[in-house]
């Protein structure tokens, strides 16, 4: 059984150094935001089921103020957290293994609910005849902390990403949600809860959750409150007449509800897409981290104890999360990162062929390469040292190829396109021509991004590594699962040709119709920061010598949109159609 990660008790063995459009009511211009402009419109017009998301990124900053806070009136603040299940699916990943000194990698998924299940979230979030609809997780944000604690990253995926849900449980009421293919992700939420989404991000990304924190609209406004607001930036003066934000041009402090228009307006920033929405937020989160990590806005025992208050009354967690103590001991973990070494990300992307202007799909090779880096506890920024193999536990000898069992999958499928016909059964006989006599190939179908080998127990990892090698497939492709039966190939939309796995972990762009650069795969013209205009940037990428670019393995892909902690730089890109 999972034990949690956040607990003190656990961590004293480690070292001690250790696409949718959404709109929201107007709001009246805070008396204490004098940065920010005019006061903002009445009464917006509100759609039914469709909001933007607002962003949970004050999520990750609720275990930083309950920190601040300390233990004031514990029992008080237990109280007012809620709980639920950690993981509803069939499946669960093993926990991410420990480093040479027995320390263990944090995983938290962060979600934001657009849930109307109270007047002051109908107030905020609108739509209240659509109070009683499934909610929505329109944030998305996984947290990685790494074994020493030296380095944070963070993948956001964006709300309309056409994803597999996986067969999901309500603890509550012991109905059984079907798993699906071509589902949006987020609509998992509302199959039996925030542990479903959990369930499906495992499942997407192969990363082992730890812990989930969930926060509604009401919960932000409230955090944005305590905390005394969060500076922003903007390139130009931005109305945004879906969202109610109206900001004058340059660095302004928003709070309260002029918050929660800057976390969910979409139109207004770069071209009006979801992407833009999360490259606000990613400065938002950035910016409260710094302010929570330097103490500047917590100078008082009344500050103190609002904040304590409204990070406890805005969480719902994991059952294995729902104490203060656990949530200051999970506190104490991540403010010991600099906010030099977080790293946000967005993961790369690419349009969904079936619906193309809604939606969007993993990138093939990126996506992959984003989640890899986090499995294997290496940081997106490129300064982690390499790993010297002598230092890691040695797998056990592996057995003569003719004794190792081989299942082979074909998973080059996606939700919208069909799989490579024969693939599954032409690399079972590529392995057996290599005198692995025991592989067999396995008609049911898969759809799967990356290719993976998983083995069921620890004496196995010898043999699939053996596997792993007459393919070409690198380690971090080779993962423990006790789901298993035997050592088991998915090969993957990232291998759709070839007997060798590419050395580049994904096939040729050309042959992929969804790699064509276009405004929609994050290659849009325009942006000088990320590079994405098709031009080798400097993120994420090494010079070879000729004067061209090569990827980095140790880094993030440029197509994430890597952004550092540090980076007090960033400014939104208003669109022109928003500007006054």
């Amino acid at each position: 059984m999972r034990q949690s990660s956040g607990v003190r008790e656990e961590q004293a063995a480690q070292s001690k150094d250790g696409k949718a459009k959404g709109d929201t009511p107007g709001a009246e211009e805070s008396e204490d935001t004098k940065d920010a402009d005019g006061s903002i419109a009445g009464g917006r017009r509100r759609r039914i089921g469709r909001i933007a998301r607002w962003a949970a990124l004050g999520l990750a900053v609720l275990v930083l103020g309950v920190s601040a806070a300390g233990y004031f009136y514990y029992e008080h603040l237990n109280g007012n957290i809620r709980k639920n299940k950690l993981n509803l699916g069939d499946k669960q990943l093993d926990r991410s293994a420990a480093n040479a000194d027995g320390q263990r990698p944090l995983n938290i998924l962060l979600l934001g609910s657009d849930s109307r299940n109270s007047k002051a979230n109908q107030d905020l979030g609108g739509a209240r005849d659509d109070a009683d609809r499934p909610p929505l997780a329109d944030v998305q944000m996984l947290v990685h902390v790494s074994a020493d604690r030296s380095n944070m990253s963070v993948i956001s995926v964006p709300r309309d990403t056409r994803v597999t849900i996986p067969k999901c449980t309500d603890p509550e009421n012991g109905k059984v949600y079907r798993g699906t293919n071509g589902q949006i992700i987020n609509t998992s939420l509302g199959n039996g809860g925030p542990g479903c989404t959990v369930a499906t991000w495992e499942e997407l990304t192969g990363i082992p959750v730890d812990h989930f924190m969930m926060i509604d609209f009401a919960g932000v406004v409230s955090m944005a409150d305590a905390v005394g607001g969060v500076p922003v930036c903007v390139d130009s003066n931005i109305y945004d007449d879906k969202s109610g934000l109206r900001l004058l041009k340059g660095s302004r402090t928003v709070k309260g509800e002029q918050a929660l228009q800057w976390l969910r307006t979409r139109h207004g920033f770069e071209d009006g897409s979801d992407i833009g929405r999360t490259h606000a937020q990613h400065m938002y989160m950035n910016a409260m981290v710094r302010q929570l990590k330097s103490g500047t806005k917590l100078s008082d025992p009344g500050q103190l104890t609002d904040l304590a208050e409204a990070a406890t009354k805005a969480l719902t967690v994991d059952k294995d999360l729902g104490s203060v103590k656990k949530l200051y001991n999970l506190a104490d973990d991540i403010k010991r990162v600099p906010s030099g070494r977080i790293t946000m990300t967005t993961m790369p992307w690419v349009s969904d062929p079936q619906n193309p202007d809604a939606h969007v799909i993993p990138k093939p090779g990126d996506a992959e390469k984003l989640f890899s880096l986090v499995r294997n506890d290496i940081a997106l920024d490129g300064k982690d040292k390499k790993k010297d193999p002598k230092s890691l536990p040695s797998a056990p000898p592996a057995a003569p190829k003719k004794d190792i069992a081989v299942t082979v999958f074909n998973g080059t499928g996606t939700v919208v396109e069909p799989p490579v016909t024969g693939r599954g059964s032409d690399i079972a006989s590529f392995l057996v021509k290599q005198g692995f006599a025991k592989v067999t190939s396995d008609s049911t179908p898969r759809a799967q991004a990356d290719t993976t080998l998983t083995y069921p127990r620890a004496t196995q990892r010898g043999d699939a590594l053996a596997v792993a090698k007459a393919l070409g497939l690198p380690e971090t492709a080779v993962r423990h699962s006790p789901e298993v039966q035997q050592i088991t190939l998915v090969i993957g939309g990232d291998w759709k040709g070839g007997t060798s796995y590419p050395k580049d972990g994904g096939e040729d762009e050309s042959a992929d119709p969804a790699s064509t650069p276009s405004a929609k795969d994050g290659k849009g013209a325009g942006d000088e920061k990320t590079g994405q205009d098709g031009k080798a940037g400097k993120d994420g990428q090494k010079d070879d010598g000729k004067g061209t670019k090569k990827p980095d393995d140790n880094k993030a892909p440029e197509s994430s949109d890597p952004l550092n902690g540090d980076d007090r730089t960033a400014c939104m890109k208003v669109n022109p159609l928003n500007r006054f």
